[in-house]
């Protein structure tokens, strides 16, 4: 498998874009595969890291609906699920945009997964961390520099 290049999240675009990735993707909770895929996509925007979106065909887990949504000014209203992974579930630990903004509708049945709620998510060969905070739900890999947005001060800049 092709390394991950370096990328400094401050040169990601502004407005944000959607764009395939070219690493296998494996997330696991609760001692099981929750999702294996090759066919994910990615929103890049300025000091996030990226957040990655599977297809719902290579989901092996169970997406129980949460209760409440949010609103991204770019991608439009998300919806929430509870994840059922074995025996192990994950309140609130994925998303979906069901109906996105023109520019993002190929995340049309695809979920996104916060990473700091599962046991772990691998991009490639790199393991992932949490996006700094409990706001946006973005994937930092070792590949990443520049100043990641998350953490106490950083959310309105």
């Amino acid at each position: 498998m092709a390394e991950l290049p370096r990328e400094n999240v401050q040169s990601y675009p502004r407005p944000p874009v959607v764009q395939p990735v070219p690493h296998r993707i494996v997330i696991r909770h609760g001692g099981v595969l929750l999702a294996d895929t090759v066919r994910a996509l990615r929103v890049l925007e300025t000091h996030h890291a990226p957040s990655y979106y599977l297809p719902v065909a290579d989901i092996h887990a169970t997406l129980r609906p949460a209760a409440g949504s949010s609103f991204c000014e770019w991608k439009g209203v998300a919806r929430y699920v509870d994840v059922i992974a074995g025996d192990a579930t994950a309140l609130r630990a994925g998303w979906a945009y069901d109906r996105p903004t023109e520019g993002f509708a190929p995340l049309i049945g695809h979920f996104a997964f916060y990473a700091g709620l599962l046991d772990e998510a691998w991009v490639g060969d790199l393991r992932v961390i949490p996006q700094p905070g409990d706001f946006y739900g973005g994937w930092v890999t070792s590949n990443l520099d520049g100043r990641i947005k998350g953490a106490p001060g950083t959310l309105h800049w």
